[in-house]
């Protein structure tokens, strides 16, 4: 973790951005789509991002228009490099992340997607994943792709298509419909679209299908029957850096196409995670947090997902331990935008810091579901411990404290499965500038909290991949020196005072769970 002070202080003079070149990354989010344009140094020259409409057509549907995404993403490109006053000849290549899971299918003679793309955080297949587990569960194909059988992955979003949308199923044999998460999306519509565009994925999307063979790194034929899905509308699994293709029109016509990551992989690469062992949590909408376990996929009996991390060109893969937290940033949208309790999202610190502690609340945001490492679907949100002394401000206390004892859960399930134990976490995403939240985070892990200089790691791990990709950067070792603190926090609680705390809140945990029975599962 510790700086080398010959690289931390270089390359002041370099921040007149005259000098090329420079790597572009697209990341293409749950609720914006944006382009940074990236130096040597790995520091932001140019960024530009554009949100696009979130459509939420029943109770845990979720979907976007895929079309409007590549309008935005196109604009976004355009604009980060007109600001940084480039050419194509400036930019050596193009990375890609994305929001993981999110499932688009589109017609290849047309280029039109034939429906709204289902987005991750929609439950509408929870129905099918539990007829999909059999008598077997949630764990039915565990084994092969590392992930419970849940509603999160695009596997079971494909065959609800198949089953929904007329006509699909008999167009997507003939080989007319393509599938992508949103890296695909993107990267056959860069190259080209209808005219030659490349059908791709990376490893780490693809394995967040629960239709990849974690241990092959290719689709797996048997999962694919038993889900009823067919081959034909799959991508070509690819490594996370090498090039894919090259851009048709627009302002980068001609650059290589060279990276896709997952955006939670992109942070791990980003935050330059490249040792067994070393964990960054990426605080967003939801809350994800990885951890490198080397070459060798480790099963999860804690409730974990097995992911893949990265892989460079053809260099070995890289496995990854991830634990999801569905709802952290969007609890404090929630508190903003259907409570009105504050009126930015930086309130909520000020808010908070007006009390010492919770007033005895504790709030858990089981919005749709609780991800890590429960994996219940029937859990809702709670708020317990209500008395008459509670404050809003107690609550905006109870809001921060969530995400910070839910972080420490998954922490705890990834030394269980793992053995390795957490000397230091990473942090980067939206709610890294709220101080008071990282300080609680750093006391309930006892553990420090490091937040880098660059807080874009997601863009930052794609131009990373794409600049190794295309000899931009020569090696993770220099990329590792590139790497720079920014601010640190350190435990301040006791211990007697955590223990009590962690106790009240899997008690808070508890009373979420089993709200919907079968007879209220909503259709």
């Amino acid at each position: 973790m510790s700086e080398n002070p010959s690289t931390a202080s270089h390359g002041h003079g370099a921040s007149s951005h005259g000098h090329g070149p420079f790597i572009a990354a697209i990341d293409q989010g749950t609720t914006s789509s944006r382009c940074i344009v990236f130096d040597k140094d790995g520091r932001i020259v140019s960024v530009d991002q554009k949100e696009h409409e979130q459509i939420f057509p029943k109770p845990g549907w979720v979907e976007h228009d895929a079309t409007e995404i590549w309008t935005n993403v196109q604009q976004v490109v355009d604009s980060a490099v007109h600001k940084a006053g480039l050419s194509a000849a400036d930019v050596k290549a193009i990375g890609i992340t994305n929001q993981r899971e999110t499932t688009v299918m589109w017609d290849r003679t047309t280029g039109e997607p034939v429906h709204n793309a289902i987005v991750w955080q929609d439950t509408r297949t929870d129905a099918l994943c539990k007829e999909l587990g059999r008598n077997v569960g949630q764990d039915r194909f565990r084994r092969e792709t590392g992930l419970p059988l849940a509603s999160y992955f695009a596997g079971p979003k494909i065959r609800w298509l198949l089953d929904n949308v007329e006509g699909l199923r008999e167009r997507a044999e003939r080989g007319d419909i393509l599938f992508g998460t949103m890296d695909s999306w993107v990267i056959w519509n860069l190259t080209g679209g209808v005219d030659g565009g490349v059908h791709v994925t990376d490893v780490t999307n693809a394995s967040r299908t629960l239709l990849m063979n974690l241990h092959g790194l290719r689709w797996d034929e048997k999962i694919l029957a038993s889900m009823d899905i067919p081959a034909a509308v799959l991508p070509e699994i690819k490594s996370s850096a090498e090039v894919y293709g090259h851009t048709v029109g627009g302002v980068l016509a001609g650059v290589p196409v060279a990276s896709a990551l997952g955006d939670q992989q992109a942070a791990l690469f980003g935050q330059t995670c490249f040792e067994q062992g070393e964990a960054k949590s990426t605080y967003g909408t939801g809350t994800f947090m990885l951890m490198n376990t080397g070459h060798e996929p480790v099963n999860s009996y804690n409730g974990l997902l097995t992911t893949v991390g990265y892989r460079i060109g053809d260099q070995q893969p890289v496995y990854a331990l991830e634990g999801s937290i569905a709802v952290t940033g969007s609890l404090v949208q929630w508190m903003r935008d259907q409570m009105g309790l504050i009126n930015s999202a930086a309130e909520i610190e000020t808010l908070a810091s007006t009390v010492e502690d919770n007033g005895g609340a504790y709030f858990v945001p089981a919005f749709s579901g609780l991800f890590a490492p429960y994996w219940r679907s029937d859990a809702r949100g709670v708020i317990a411990g209500l008395t008459r002394y509670v404050t809003k401000a107690h609550i905006a206390r109870a809001v921060l404290e969530a995400t910070a004892w839910q972080t420490r859960e998954i922490t705890d399930a990834m030394t269980k499965d793992s053995g390795v134990e957490l000397t230091a976490l990473k942090v980067d995403g939206g709610m890294t500038s709220n101080n008071l939240l990282m300080q609680t985070i750093s006391d309930f892990l006892d553990a420090p909290v490091v937040r880098p200089m660059v807080a874009e790691t997601t863009c930052l791990g794609a131009a990373y991949a794409a600049g190794l990709a295309v000899g931009f950067w020569s090696s993770t070792d220099e990329l590792r020196a590139n790497w720079r603190r920014a601010a640190e926090w350190t435990p301040r609680m006791d211990a007697a005072t955590r223990d009590r705390e962690y106790k009240s809140w899997l008690k808070a945990v508890e009373r979420s769970m089993g709200w919907l029975d079968d007879s209220t599962v909503e259709e």
